[in-house]
């Protein structure tokens, strides 16, 4: 999957990162089903992303990667979101860069980074390149993920400010200020 350097507006999530949203948002969220479940719905969610051919080889054990790779990215968008680094989910993504690497392609209007393989391996490196490319674009730090633990659903921070913890203030946020309160309330007794 090609990427690019190209501008747009901070406030609107750029495709890189609505890949990369997609690619997270795998699990079985608010009624959807897991992507990520064996090697026949993980090659549909390829297809459906177009990172792969639907004839491409999916193994179990990419299923396992994938999801290695998912749990990894979340860990980082936590992070986004205020919770603390994980050093094992940073060693994850930098074996997953070394393991599916990506390829400089500079032209006269830009540059991208485009997956050195096919398959599996160049759609887990085009994930990486879109990540990559947020990075590089400076609004990598808007792809989160919900800080209420039995969501953890990626989104892009839209706030100008970039302080959403939450992908719903009215849902997640709402549970996590009762949880406190309730905690609060709990401690006081």
């Amino acid at each position: 999957m090609p990427t690019s350097t190209a501008g747009g507006s901070p406030l609107a999530p750029s495709p890189a990162a609505e890949l990369v949203l997609a690619f997270v948002n795998t699990r079985a969220l608010r009624g959807e089903r897991e992507r990520l479940a064996d090697a026949a719905s993980f090659r549909g969610w390829l297809v459906d992303a177009a990172l792969a051919d639907p004839g491409d080889r999916v193994t179990d054990a990419d299923v396992a990667a994938a999801r290695e790779l998912r749990d990894a990215l979340i860990g980082i968008l936590l992070s986004h979101a205020g919770a603390p680094v994980r050093d094992d989910d940073v060693s994850r993504l930098r074996r997953f860069g070394e393991l599916h690497p990506v390829h400089p392609v500079v032209g006269a209007s830009g540059a991208a980074l485009v997956p050195a393989g096919a398959g599996v391996a160049g759609a887990f490196a085009g994930v990486l390149a879109a990540a990559a490319e947020l990075a590089f674009r400076g609004t990598w730090s808007r792809v989160k993920a919900c800080r209420n633990p039995p969501c953890r659903l990626g989104y892009y921070d839209r706030s100008r400010n970039q302080a959403a913890m939450y992908c719903e203030a009215r849902t997640c946020g709402a549970q996590m200020a009762a949880r406190a309160y309730r905690a609060r309330s709990r401690a006081a007794r």
